[in-house]
């Protein structure tokens, strides 16, 4: 399935529900290729992508951290939605365009995603968790490269639950000079 990029990002939402069936090797490598894709400042091609299934026991460890920072407990989803892959996005530590790249190639995956059927969730969520006193050893666990550190994430599957894209307001939002 192929869409054009504007039908795209006119269709895209968050998916926040997800069923049980895998991506195909072929569609994670597309969505990969996509990411991998994306510009990044001055041609740096810093931004690191560690893929993880969804049952990785590491995922659940950061859920952990997330809620143990934030207070919660008992949430009835995962920071990822059980999605069946997570996509961690990482940056050089100190580049001040890595957290900008990082969007790029994020959502960049995300566009790829839709276009062949499936869903996605940009995740930030899991940043204080991943940047917070256990850095050193989520960034070991991960396998980031040294001197990397979480900019984003992002779940994809096979959407279990839809939901009608945000609407906005052009001219609340756009200023013409």
């Amino acid at each position: 399935m192929s869409i054009s990029v504007m039908e795209g990002m006119k269709k895209r939402s968050s998916t926040r529900g997800y069923t049980k069936e895998p991506l195909t090797e072929a569609e994670l490598d597309a969505i990969l290729q996509a990411g991998l894709q994306a510009p990044t400042a001055t041609n740096r091609q810093e931004i690191h992508f560690t893929v993880l299934k969804g049952e990785d026991p590491l995922l659940q460890e950061i859920e952990e951290e997330k809620n143990r920072l934030r207070g919660l407990s008992g949430l009835e989803h995962n920071f990822y939605y059980e999605a069946p892959v997570v996509v961690i996005l990482s940056g050089e530590k100190g580049f001040r365009w890595s957290t900008l790249d990082g969007g790029i190639a994020v959502e960049n995956m995300a566009l790829a995603a839709e276009a062949l059927g499936l869903g996605s969730l940009i995740i930030g969520c899991v940043y204080d968790a991943l940047r917070g006193e256990k850095q050193e050893y989520f960034s070991t666990a991960l396998k980031l490269p040294q001197g990397y550190e979480y900019e984003i994430a992002i779940a994809l599957g096979h959407k279990a639950v839809t939901k009608e894209p945000h609407t906005y307001e052009a001219g609340a939002r756009v200023t013409y000079l």
